[in-house]
């Protein structure tokens, strides 16, 4: 089964859950929990799986968990079909 990693600077306390933009790499998110007790963590897996039509139990917060840099592993996925999904230019 395929698997994608994606490096995400995750804003916690936003007005609203949206991937925002990606930057050198790096894919920003705005989710609109508070990062307590993993709720942001859940938040960003929760938008991400919405968003690339797959179960929620295929994307994970691998690395980072504590952090506002994570890694985000999305299982199912070839890296061309996640980035159409998530509305992303193909690399």
């Amino acid at each position: 089964m395929p698997e994608v990693d994606l490096t995400v600077r995750l804003q916690s306390r936003a007005k609203r859950n949206a991937i925002v933009s990606e930057r050198d790499g790096v894919l920003h998110v705005s989710v609109a929990a508070a990062p307590v007790e993993g709720q942001a963590n859940a938040a960003l897996c929760k938008l991400i799986a919405k968003r690339a039509g797959i179960a929620r139990g295929r994307v994970s917060v691998v690395r980072g968990e504590r952090s506002r840099e994570k890694m985000v592993r999305v299982e199912g996925l070839a890296p061309g079909e996640l980035r159409r999904a998530l509305g992303l230019t193909p690399s």
